[in-house]
């Protein structure tokens, strides 16, 4: 007998058709003489629909309330599926994130995982019976509920895991494992058997929206292994572990891409050593997330610094760097925004030198103007136009050949 943990994202529970659905295959893992704990995330579109009351109601909401708000979405998921396995004959019981020992910071909207109180899961468990926790949420030392951001629940599920030493973690989607890129936008996209932490790490980190990077780097330190899986087919996923074979020897084995990017750029800034760590750890310290960097000089006393951002945090960031104005001395800001992000990634680009040149030699051809750029030893990132941002990655696929990627069952 081994433990499992399940997790079931919004469209894996969007109906009671699909909850019962979800039922089945906690059934089936039950009967194969696992224990089981099952994370659940809100139904379908549920977190959308509550964040629209409440900017109906205001057009600042408190942080603290929307917290308090949101959390209500899992908790009907959880009742309603402990609900469809109690139907089935398994003792089952639902938590609430708070109520499976789950202890954050004290962050609203974006709370980090500092402590899982596991004595009553475990307590159930040897008792025989299946919990179903809340995802994506969890509560202070002071008692303040809070949300742990965008993909927080796929989080809650690998913590668990961690926490529990469970067996494996196998997180059920509306796809069938990890592709090479987004089926939905290029149809060459084909499933992978495996793939490394490190390379479904960065993956995440650029916008493949498969798993959430702080799920991955969870998954990575604590050396739970992962499955990608469909919630309604019965077939092989993808495995992320530490160690994967090279599948065909794939220099590049995926590409991510992200829309919603803004280029800010600072002008007339001091060119001192101090300048850098003081403008983004302002931002940090706003919890604003900064991604690639550019500083060019423009003289002996002056320099411009560029970064991306989400678009949805331009307006704060703004904010932030006009207010420390006097702090930071800089001229004036710059915005561009209508930017996507396309990267590729491959553990086999540390011993294969000419990557980045091919990606950069594909774009040009494809009269594709290239922004910003960062690199690391497995990935490279550009930054284009939103409306290049397809044929940019549709290029990239059939250069690298991932199309020949055997498809898997």
């Amino acid at each position: 007998m081994g433990l499992i943990v399940q997790k079931f994202g919004g469209t894996s529970v969007a109906d009671v058709k699909k909850i019962q659905n979800v039922a089945n295959r906690v059934a089936e893992e039950k009967e194969n003489g696992n224990d089981v704990v099952v994370v659940v995330s809100a139904m379908g579109k549920t977190t959308d629909h509550l964040v629209d009351m409440a900017q109906q109601i205001s057009t600042s909401p408190s942080k603290r309330e929307m917290d308090m708000l949101l959390t209500t979405g899992e908790q009907v998921t959880i009742s309603l599926l402990a609900l469809a396995i109690q139907q089935k004959g398994y003792d089952a019981i639902s938590y609430t994130g708070w109520q499976a020992g789950m202890v954050t910071e004290p962050v609203h909207g974006n709370a980090r995982i500092l402590d899982i109180k596991t004595e009553r899961i475990k307590k159930d468990l040897a008792e025989g019976r299946i919990i179903v926790v809340a995802g994506f949420q969890g509560l202070t030392e002071e008692g303040e509920i809070t949300t742990l951001g965008r993909g927080g629940s796929d989080t809650t599920a690998v913590a668990l895991a961690a926490a529990l030493d469970a067996d494996k973690c196998d997180i059920y989607t509306d796809v069938t494992g990890v592709y090479t890129t987004d089926p939905r936008y290029v149809k060459g996209a084909r499933k992978l058997l495996g793939i490394s932490y490190d390379e479904m790490l960065e993956l995440a980190n650029l916008g493949a929206g498969v798993l959430h990077p702080r799920a991955v780097e969870f998954a990575k330190n604590y050396g739970v292994t992962l499955e990608v899986r469909s919630s309604m087919e019965v077939e092989r996923g993808t495995l992320i572990e530490e160690e994967i074979s090279m599948e065909q020897n794939l220099i590049v084995r995926g590409i991510a891409f992200e829309d919603q990017i803004t280029r800010v750029s600072i002008i007339g800034l001091d060119n001192s050593i101090a300048s850098l760590p003081t403008i983004f750890t302002t931002l940090a310290n706003h919890h604003i997330n900064v991604d690639i960097i550019i500083q060019s000089g423009t003289g002996t006393d002056k320099a411009n610094i560029s970064f991306s951002i989400k678009s949805s945090d331009l307006a704060e960031t703004l904010e932030v760097l006009e207010e420390n104005k006097g702090l930071l001395n800089y001229e004036h800001i710059e915005s561009e925004t209508g930017l996507s992000k396309v990267s590729i990634v491959g553990a086999g680009m540390i011993s294969n030198p000419g990557v980045a040149a091919k990606m950069f030699e594909v774009l040009a051809g494809e009269g594709i103007q290239v922004k910003m750029v960062s690199t690391s030893e497995i990935k490279v990132s550009t930054v284009v136009s939103d409306e290049q941002m397809v044929s940019a990655v549709e290029a990239l696929h059939d250069a690298f050949e991932l199309a020949k990627v055997a498809v898997s069952a």
